[in-house]
């Protein structure tokens, strides 16, 4: 069980890591070293080596065939925190394909 968890929060660790990622290409940046050197690239990359390691340890618990599920479940969490930190809407489209992740989630795991 500790795995599945280890799983998930590894792919929402990852998914928080491209916000940031977001965040700062929506900066500008007086020079090329400051675009690449700063507070959000850098949490961004630390975060996502979190997560690798996160998924590293999973792995050795987790069936490979249950990873793919899991790794779906960061369009949600992308959906979800563009909503929180850009404000972007949810059209019907990405909310009938939200749910049909979840769907797919839920059998895989019956």
């Amino acid at each position: 069980m500790f795995s599945i968890v280890a799983l998930f929060v590894s792919v929402f660790i990852s998914a928080f890591s491209q916000v940031l990622l977001k965040k700062s290409a929506l900066k500008t940046y007086d020079s090329f070293l400051r675009e690449y050197l700063n507070v959000y690239v850098i949490s961004a990359y630390f975060i996502y080596f979190l997560a690798v390691f996160l998924d590293l340890i999973a792995l050795k618990k987790v069936p490979v065939s249950f990873v793919p599920v899991a790794e779906t479940s960061s369009y949600i969490f992308a959906l979800l925190f563009g909503r929180i930190f850009f404000k972007e809407t949810f059209s019907k489209r990405k909310c009938v394909a939200m749910l049909l992740i979840l769907i797919g989630i839920i059998v895989f795991i019956l």
